[in-house]
């Protein structure tokens, strides 16, 4: 799966949009102002960033450890709660669904109540179309 297909994954998910807080060097993806995914290149080759629990941190890393890293360029503070995964091929394309929707959920989870009800109605209402 690559990094092209994996952004059209996260924009198909309700409230998703691209930022460039960073620069253009950087795709953010984000849901309400908040980052669940990030793409970028990374000593010649395409890497993500994605949100995550820190068990689930923790589990990725286990799994491919020679592909799935702690928070590349987080503060040591973020770094288990984000993990950075080398694109080139290590990691299933199922796996990396599982991320992405991982990383999703847990971002929108710490959204207001409300919030959560709003996105939810919006999946909801692409699924009827």
């Amino acid at each position: 799966m690559n990094t092209n297909e994996l952004m059209a994954l996260c924009l198909d998910k309700p409230g998703a949009y691209i930022d460039h807080p960073f620069g253009d060097d950087s795709t953010i993806i984000k849901v309400r102002k908040r980052i669940f995914a990030q793409f970028f290149t990374l000593r010649g080759k395409p890497h993500a960033t994605f949100n995550c629990s820190a068990v689930m941190g923790l589990v990725y890393r286990d799994m491919f450890p020679e592909w799935v890293r702690r928070g590349y360029h987080c503060p040591p503070v973020q770094q288990p709660y984000f993990n950075t995964v080398d694109l080139t091929g290590g990691v299933p394309g199922a796996e990396l669904l599982n991320m992405l929707d991982h990383a999703y959920e847990w971002v929108v989870s710490k959204l207001p109540k409300y919030v959560q009800r709003e996105l939810n109605d919006d999946s909801s209402d692409s699924l009827s179309e």
